[in-house]
């Protein structure tokens, strides 16, 4: 008898290891209870059995999993308390009826129509989350005299628990999963409001013009081109005519063609296969491929390298592409937006720019105004930086100074609207009061007067420090290379290499 008991455990064992294998398999909760009815069958060539959990919203049991059920018996519902597989659920305690024939609450709404119950063991234990019952497994075995029906409840125990415990996973995941989805939505919602062009400030005529053409393209899935100088606001358009498309629920991905060097950029937009080069260990998607079905924007595409350039070109004209190191095509379903500072017909005049490839990016052009060119909107845009700053670092600031306003209308505002914000929020941190006065506005703004800057060197030394902070800009803007630092300066190499010795400039710093 002793050895009979060993051999079961054993057996029992090896079913119970199968049973957590099905459920932490990561399958679909009710596929995985299938299979554990399957092992089950297999294991104790049971007659019929489910699994039945309780719907919260209903308050009913129903059979998640079942074997051996006739139709209606996988439809069966009962409520808790009804029957003995409901006393169970309601009581907590596992439930044994040795003849089902002799138990009058023993219900056949879940049995085979034609069976035999003088014949049938039907064997109930809970399933419980913490002290909750969250359901119940049924099992009907042929009945045999002296069957060790204690033995068998411990081993069904052992596999309620496993439900339960995968039931409450199954219920966290569905929790994240409903919270993450809710957090989307309401971002999405957020990011369509905040980029909706009609939020966009200013209202003088070059701006309306702008919005014009927002509203013409945003529909459509022409491929745009914004135009305008630095700091003027051309990724704010890019992002309305996403979100203002059939595309907004869509990702929408931005790729700095300037920020990346040379050796990545095709990679990050085409992706890699693995083993594509040393370090490529698995397969990454590129750009291209996160955008699916939504919207990709390319700042400053007049930095993008010739041989991206041709690759670019084809996805523009076929619509896939390769992979890095791959071979198969990879088809895109993405609208394209690029925006550039730089005068591409001059790039193309000077062979770093393809000129294919302006005609298929030159589709629909939009030009956004320099901030000199709508000076009726600097009060406008003023006023919003005012209000979102004073908001973001809890500053009560109310309105700005007549002389503070005079001077922000005067000034030329080279670096535009993102030159306005800044110099906005720095009036905002350094304002004592509700006002912004003219000497909470940066010195650059202010007349040598106002600002106590009164020129104190020399026309020569004026000249050298331009010079110097002209040639260090174009030395950033090309990453410390002389020869194309040169060409934005309209120069030579050798008059810069000089210039660069005479003012002891350091190009290294800039190379990274």
């Amino acid at each position: 008898m002793a050895r009979a008991h060993a051999s079961t455990d054993i057996a029992r064992l090896e079913t119970l290891a199968e049973v957590n294998s099905a459920l932490a398999g990561g399958s679909s909760l009710r596929a995985a209870l299938q299979r554990v009815m399957q092992l089950l069958d297999r294991r104790d060539s049971v007659v019929c059995g489910s699994i039945t959990l309780l719907n919260p919203d209903t308050g009913l049991l129903h059979v998640e999993a079942s074997e051996g059920l006739a139709s209606e018996g996988r439809s069966a519902r009962y409520a808790i308390g009804e029957g003995v597989t409901g006393r169970v659920v309601e009581s907590g305690k596992p439930v044994i009826v040795p003849r089902a024939s002799k138990e009058p609450m023993f219900l056949n709404r879940a049995r085979r129509k034609n069976l035999d119950r003088r014949d049938i063991s039907f064997i109930c234990v809970p399933i419980q989350t913490g002290k909750k019952s969250v359901g119940a497994i049924s099992i009907d075995l042929p009945f045999e005299k002296g069957r060790d029906y204690p033995r068998y409840v411990k081993f069904l125990d052992v596999v309620a628990t496993m439900i339960a415990q995968a039931i409450r996973v199954n219920h966290l995941v569905d929790a994240e999963r409903q919270r993450l989805t809710e957090e989307n939505v309401h971002l999405r919602g957020e990011l369509q409001e905040r980029y909706d062009f009609a939020n966009i400030v200013g209202t003088s005529s070059p701006m309306r013009q702008v919005y014009g053409q927002v509203s013409q393209v945003a529909g459509a899935n022409t491929t745009v081109l914004v135009r305008g100088e630095s700091g003027t606001g051309k990724e704010l358009i890019a992002h309305a005519i996403h979100y203002n498309s059939p595309r907004a629920k869509k990702p929408f991905i931005k790729v700095s063609c300037a920020a990346l060097p040379d050796s990545l950029i095709e990679s990050e937009l085409f992706g890699y296969e693995r083993g594509a080069f040393t370090g490529a260990q698995s397969r990454k998607k590129g750009r291209f491929e996160l955008a699916q079905g939504g919207t990709l924007f390319l700042d400053e595409i007049g930095d993008l390298n010739p041989s991206t350039q041709v690759k670019l070109l084809r996805v523009l004209q076929e619509r896939e592409f390769e992979r890095l190191g791959g071979t198969e095509p990879v088809k895109v379903d993405v609208r394209l937006i690029a925006a550039t500072n730089a005068a591409l017909e001059k790039a193309i005049a000077a062979g770093t720019f393809r000129e294919d490839l302006h005609y298929r990016l030159n589709v629909f052009a939009i030009f956004v105004p320099p901030l000199r060119e709508r000076k009726t909107d600097v009060l406008l845009l003023a006023d919003h930086f005012l209000e979102r700053y004073g908001v973001e670092h809890g500053k009560q600031v109310r309105r700005i100074s007549t002389p503070a306003i005079d001077i922000l209308m005067a000034y030329h505002w080279p670096g535009n609207v993102r030159e306005l914000e800044n110099a906005m929020e720095r009036a905002v941190l350094v304002c004592d009061g509700s006002v912004i006065h003219a000497h909470d506005l940066p010195p650059s703004l202010q007349t040598a007067e106002a600002s106590g800057t009164v020129m104190s060197q020399s026309l020569g030394e004026a000249v050298d420090a331009y010079e110097k902070d002209l040639i260090e800009d174009a030395l950033k803007a090309t990453r410390g290379n002389r020869v194309r630092a040169a060409s934005l300066l309209r120069s030579t190499e050798r008059i810069v290499s000089y210039k660069v010795k005479k003012y002891a400039i350091d190009c290294g710093r800039y190379r990274t």
